[in-house]
């Protein structure tokens, strides 16, 4: 977990006094350190290319704003993309569609073919998606994924690799699946698996790969075929409580090369998220009033689930600081919950904060991965702001929603509107 310095009990993010951030932008707000995520690219870049030579992907879903993604285009990094939406975030922001790979799920017909038409090398997901992409273009870039019967992850719903998950060919079936692939025209690039999200167990990361591996291998000792890289997938997670340990890169880069030790692989491929955004960014939210039961104490601020959900969707905990009372000491404990009308919505549960009070500023650490991308406009609430910091300047990189923008799409036939 990121820690941030105090100026005279001010919280600071980015060299700016959370409070002031709160008076020029309002809140809810979502701020971003640029030079945390430049740093957080780089260690990932260097710890496995320091073990074997590695590619970086990007999994753009977890953060897909258009100012991020260029600062991440800077830096050099590859694209992990799984819908057409994030692939054009990523054109629009610069990336060629050589450094995208676009890997998707139940994609339609109309999805392919405008990947066929961007020239976005595709990650197949299953056979029939295959089938159906050959009569489109046979000659396309392709890898294929696997379901390699080995999952992990923070929750039971972020699980992808285990057997019986929507995601990938089975691996029983990957070598006559390469097989169709090359009786269709197509010359597969690669090889690509994903286990799940959160993780910061080497080992899982050393199980997968040795999976991959020998599926590699079979690919070239059986069908001829030299792939030009394995793709592990992401899932590196970080330390979302105080008292948790951030993922040892160099113990997950070292297992994962070690595994590679005498293989035909000469491109390793991750796809980290979350590691790479989520500790940038946080989420300024004020305190619209204290409300005491006989149960417990709320802190009701004016960021919901709507805002960040993976608290109530999740069960996740967000660690949470009041940002005008930054130096003070806990008093007392609160739940943190916002204005929707379901008894669901909270952001943290009894936590031990400073004395809160109505106009406080609270600010929810970690919100960079997966915080905006899954908002919402429940309760038909307009979505927060978003801003980027660095050198202890503010840049609005995406504006508040208003009420009227929640109607632009919407059209009343003329026979309701009498």
């Amino acid at each position: 977990m990121r820690e941030f310095p105090n100026r005279k009990g001010v919280m600071l993010i980015g060299g700016m006094p959370a409070t002031k951030m709160a008076e020029r932008f309002g809140t809810p707000v979502m701020v971003t350190d640029e030079n945390a995520l430049r740093e957080n690219y780089r260690a990932v870049w260097k710890a496995f290319n320091d073990h074997f030579p590695t590619r970086v992907n990007y999994a753009c879903k977890a953060n897909t704003n258009l100012s991020i993604l260029r600062v991440l285009e800077q830096e050099g990094t590859f694209i992990d993309a799984v819908s057409i939406g994030e692939v054009e975030s990523c054109l629009r922001a610069g990336f060629v569609p050589e450094r995208i790979l676009y890997t998707g799920v139940a994609v339609s017909d109309a999805e392919m073919l405008a990947l066929v038409k961007a020239n976005v090398p595709i990650n197949v997901d299953s056979v029939p998606q295959l089938r159906r992409l050959a009569k489109m273009d046979p000659k396309h870039p392709i890898s294929l994924r696997v379901n390699p019967d080995v999952g992990s992850g923070h929750s039971a719903k972020v699980v992808t690799g285990a057997k019986g998950a929507k995601f990938g060919i089975p691996k029983d079936e990957i070598i006559s699946a390469y097989r169709e692939a090359l009786d269709l025209g197509f010359s597969p690039r690669g090889l690509h698996a994903h286990t799940g999200s959160g993780g910061s167990d080497p080992q899982v990361f050393g199980r997968v790969t040795e999976v991959l591996v020998e599926m590699f291998e079979r690919v070239r000792s059986e069908l001829g075929l030299k792939l030009e890289f394995l793709d592990i997938g992401g899932g590196l997670g970080i330390p979302y409580r105080p008292e948790e340990h951030p993922t040892d890169l160099n113990a997950v880069a070292a297992e994962v090369a070690d595994r590679l030790k005498g293989s035909s692989v000469r491109t390793l491929v991750i796809e980290p998220g979350r590691y790479i955004v989520a500790d940038t960014t946080v989420l300024l939210t004020t305190v619209q009033d204290i409300k005491r039961t006989p149960v417990k104490d709320y802190a009701l601020v004016d960021a919901g689930f709507n805002t960040l959900i993976r608290p109530a969707f999740y069960d996740s905990y967000h660690h949470v600081a009041v940002a005008n009372k930054f130096d003070r000491p806990a008093e007392s404990k609160y739940d943190v919950a916002g204005p929707i009308c379901e008894s669901g919505d909270y952001l943290a549960k009894e936590r031990m904060l400073p004395k809160v009070e109505a106009g406080d500023l609270l600010c929810i650490y970690d919100v960079g991965a997966y915080g905006f991308t899954m908002s919402s406009n429940y309760n038909t609430r307009p979505r927060c702001a978003e801003v980027l910091m660095k050198g202890g300047k503010a840049a609005l990189i995406r504006e508040r929603e208003t009420v009227a923008d929640m109607f632009r799409h919407q059209k009343v036939p003329a026979r309701l509107r009498k």
